[in-house]
């Protein structure tokens, strides 16, 4: 009977945000706004 093993390979690479990208993201998500009516969600964008 055949054996099968795994090999364990490092496939992760860090990924680096510019700072400028991070502050867009974090500026969005405090302007988002969910509302949600009758099972509804409504999504608005406070800016």
């Amino acid at each position: 009977m055949e054996k099968i093993y795994q090999t364990k390979t490092k496939t992760n690479k860090t990924v680096s945000a510019k700072p400028e990208t991070i502050q867009f993201l974090l500026n969005y998500s405090k302007s988002l706004k969910v509302t949600e009516a009758k099972g509804i969600k409504f999504e608005s964008n406070l800016n």
